[in-house]
């Protein structure tokens, strides 16, 4: 990406009639009588701090495993190595590595592990307690990771795949709770092996080899299949006309078949979820991508059953799109499923899916996820790779609903390709906690004041994240109000994004927010200034 400038702006104080009707309370000043303001806004520059050399342990607070499932976590932290990890009160059946801090094993009985996460190097050391849930639900916070479709579309290889892991180690962004390394739509070869499931084709000649290599560094590994007959990008899916699973490329014109329960893109009379479950499985994989239109109940219940069925965990993630009167059935069987269309890096595709996001709330929970669809920062293309056409602004925008809406955060960028802006977007640990939340509530819209947008999410430890986002063309200042916000007295606020105490107030603060931007707080009683 090009470097990005920084320049210095001059604010201009916005009409705020309406939006103070709405948050109700009478403006803080400061000694000159002024409005006091969060004055923070700088639309080019790389909000995050660097981490600390200390250890400083990230990523989630909880894990869920299924009884009998392989157990693979890695403590995400940031810090100079090397570094030595260790866990107090692992239960039996689980280890440690002290050298990579990866946690596996085999849990087999039901119920809950509150444990200790220690990290130490020449420097310091931190803790961390971490909550181990065995039972029946995955997935307790929105997974964090890479798919391949928006850089590389159909060209994917196991290559790219490969570099794209590497990379994820490389950056560090591995260090701060990024695990998934999904394959989209083309790695589909004839079905054969044991059990007449889909192999890879010729760019992916070794799924075992290439699964087991991820999962060495501390990774895991999704991949993508269909129920329908062939895939959106014409590859074998997971259903056929004969019992042998046989299958052809399509001939006919993808135009006008597409989506109309037509074949080939549609259920064929033969279904072989269960050994394709158990091909994943054997290879190793950790996450599915099952993609059709429109997503329904009876194939999304057969994959479920399929997975469970595998003896490995592996999340269920629906595309491409949920319908809306679908939603009650399947948000109880799928890991997330997606409310929406294709994303696109433009401003109008990513405020219209962003911001259209409340009527799913009541369906988002631990476990099951509301997901408007992969990230578009960095180095995106579909297949031929160039600079995201999101301004830096809209970029902060975009990652800072996501969190809020607690989406599972899927890249979609060349990962040899992350320069700092992009990094400084994605190893915020503040701003990621908010989507990692165990409470797993999304955020709703507090107010829709013209072109301000105030998003409210309450958090696990009973504070509240909040974010101002501005979808106008001119620079806005925002009145937010404790009232609003049903808080009563004094609470601190807290700049997510720059990591800095704002200060303690008594009824509200303003923030200067950018053309398209957003800024982010963590709001708690003054009593509690801790933030992790």
């Amino acid at each position: 990406m090009k470097p990005f400038r920084d320049p210095t702006l001059a604010y201009r104080i916005a009409t705020t009639a309406s939006i103070a009707l709405l948050l109700t309370l009478v403006p803080r000043t400061d000694a000159m009588g002024q409005p006091e303001i969060v004055d923070s806004v700088k639309r080019f520059e790389i909000r995050t701090p660097k981490p600390p050399p200390t250890p400083r342990i990230n990523g989630p607070s909880v894990f869920g495993v299924r009884p009998g499932s392989p157990f693979l976590y890695r403590i995400p932290a940031t810090g100079v190595r090397p570094m030595e990890f260790s866990v107090e009160g692992l239960p039996r059946g689980l280890k440690v590595d002290a050298g990579t801090g990866q946690i596996t094993g085999t849990l087999s009985r039901r119920g809950e592990h509150i444990v200790t996460l220690r990290a130490k190097n020449a420097l310091g050391a931190d803790e961390r307690k971490f909550r181990i849930v065995v039972g029946e639900t995955i997935s307790l916070t929105p997974a964090l990771g890479w798919n391949s479709w928006n850089v590389w579309g159909g060209k994917v290889t196991a290559e790219n795949v490969m570099q794209s892991a590497r990379a994820m180690v490389s950056s560090g962004l591995i260090n701060h709770g990024w695990t998934y390394i999904n394959i989209d739509d083309a790695w589909q070869g004839k079905r054969g092996g044991a059990f007449n499931a889909i192999q890879g084709n010729e760019k992916f000649p070794d799924m075992k080899g290439l699964c087991d290599t991820i999962h060495a560094m501390g990774l895991k590994v999704g991949i993508y299949s269909t129920p329908w007959t062939t895939s959106y990008a014409t590859y074998i899916g997971g259903s056929a006309e004969n019992p042998e699973g046989t299958w052809a490329t399509p001939t006919i014109p993808r135009r006008g078949n597409l989506n109309k329960k037509i074949l080939p893109w549609a259920i064929g009379k033969y279904s072989f979820a269960r050994v394709d479950a158990k091909q994943w499985a054997t290879w190793g994989i950790d996450y599915l991508k099952y993609d059709w239109n429109p997503n329904e109940v009876p194939e999304t219940s057969e994959m479920d059953k399929a997975l469970r069925a595998s003896s490995r965990d592996i999340i269920l993630s629906l595309s491409n799109n949920t319908p809306y009167d679908n939603i009650s059935e399947l948000s109880k069987i799928a890991n997330s499923w997606r409310t929406t269309g294709d994303i696109r890096d433009t401003w109008v595709s990513l405020s219209r899916i962003g911001f259209s996001q409340d009527r799913w709330a009541a369906y988002g929970t631990p476990g099951h996820w509301n997901d408007p669809d992969m990230l578009v920062v960095g180095y995106v293309g579909w297949g031929n790779p160039r600079p995201t056409l999101l301004t830096p602004d809209e970029q902060y925008t975009h990652i800072t609903l996501w969190c809020l809406l607690s989406s599972p955060l899927l890249l979609g960028c060349d990962m040899e390709k992350l320069d700092e802006f992009t990094l400084g977007l994605l190893t915020n640990e503040e701003v990621l906690a908010v989507d990692q939340d165990p409470l797993g509530k999304q955020a709703t819209s507090l107010s829709a004041d013209g072109s301000i947008r105030v998003y409210v999410k309450p958090m696990v430890d009973g504070s509240k994240a909040v974010g101002v986002f501005n979808l106008g063309s001119k620079d806005s200042t925002v009145i937010v109000r404790f009232s609003a916000l049903s808080l009563l007295g004094a609470h601190s606020v807290r700049d997510l994004w720059r990591q800095q105490d704002v200060g303690q107030f008594e009824e509200q603060f303003q923030v200067a927010v950018a053309p398209h931007g957003a800024e982010m707080f963590r709001i708690r009683p003054q009593k509690t200034n801790e933030v992790r």
